[in-house]
């Protein structure tokens, strides 16, 4: 399930009626989880209130929209915790999953990931995270790490960050 990990930007208009979002607006996020994967959807507060309520997503949030930074210049540095999680999700191998967890939690602490629901489903716990900056939105599976499990994972986290 490739689909399941993709990071999906926020938009910049109502995915309904295309209305532009403004500086400062409040605006809903609705994450959908189908065959495909997870599905986003950004709703202005007119098609929020107009949709149906008989289709509920798998989870949903009220957002500020701001503009999105202009575009950093391209570094030569050394991978960041951001990054390595990036390439991890983009991957999509089980093999980093707890990894995955980790750096999510590392960029939680360091506020440049905001955790938006925990969500509980037969799979599993489920931890839906929103990018700060950008609005991107992170689903991160919980792997029910082990305390004597941790070292191992944080030794491959920091072998990776160099």
């Amino acid at each position: 399930m490739q689909s399941d990990w993709t990071i999906q930007s926020r938009g910049d208009r109502c995915a309904v009626t295309g209305h532009e979002f403004q500086d400062g607006e409040y605006f809903y996020t609705l994450l959908f989880h189908d065959r495909d994967g997870f599905r986003r959807q950004d709703l202005c507060e007119e098609a929020w209130q107009q949709r149906n309520d008989n289709i509920a997503p798998f989870s949903f949030w009220r957002s500020k929209f701001e503009p999105p930074p202009p575009p950093a210049p391209e570094a030569l540095a050394k991978g960041t915790a951001e990054d390595l999680l990036r390439r991890y999700m983009q991957e999509n191998n089980n093999q980093h999953a707890n990894a995955r967890y980790i750096l999510a939690l590392m960029l939680e602490r360091k506020r440049l990931l905001k955790q938006i629901e925990v969500k509980q489903t037969d799979e599993g716990r489920t931890l839906i995270y929103e990018h700060v900056k950008t609005g991107e939105v992170f689903v991160i599976p919980d792997p029910q790490l082990h305390l004597d499990q941790l070292e191992n994972v944080q030794n491959e986290v920091a072998a990776q960050l160099g």
